[in-house]
């Protein structure tokens, strides 16, 4: 089973912006607990990252026939961009929605996510350590029973 972590704008930043909202981990370290996690369930972590929309778009398209899934962190684009929202509907892969912090309890405009509607879950609110909850999850929806 392969899965890919796509990460939006912003979160190569990650571990000097706001660490106060996103915590001190830093992309390079999610990724290694990614890794690892993937290691302990028989699942290939593939990482990527853009600040570009378009490019997010690609990743997404591409993944089909490569990934089983996607744990998608869109970043800002979560509450603006249809373009993702069409990319995960035309391709029909699993994707599960993931944020560092709580949008709902952060300023009313991320309360709204564009994307969550044709995704299959949302894990919002537990720093870093949602990567690895949103792999078990994912894994766990593509392998039902184990």
């Amino acid at each position: 089973m392969k899965i890919l972590v796509l990460n939006g704008p912003n979160l190569n930043l990650l571990g000097q912006r706001e660490p106060e909202i996103y915590g001190a981990a830093t992309l390079a370290d999610i990724e290694a607990e990614c890794v690892k996690t993937g290691r302990e369930i028989s699942v290939e972590v593939q990482f990527l990252q853009s600040n570009h929309e378009g490019a997010l778009v690609d990743a997404i398209q591409d993944a089909v026939g490569r990934f089983d899934g996607i744990v998608l962190n869109a970043g800002a684009y979560t509450h603006s961009s249809i373009a993702l929202r069409d990319a995960i509907s035309a391709t029909a892969l699993p994707v599960l929605e993931l944020h560092l912090s709580n949008t709902h309890a952060r300023e009313t405009f991320r309360h709204r996510s564009m994307i969550a509607g044709v995704c299959i879950g949302v894990i919002a609110g537990f720093g870093a350590a949602g990567y690895p909850l949103a792999l078990r999850a994912l894994a766990g929806h593509l392998r039902p029973g184990t």
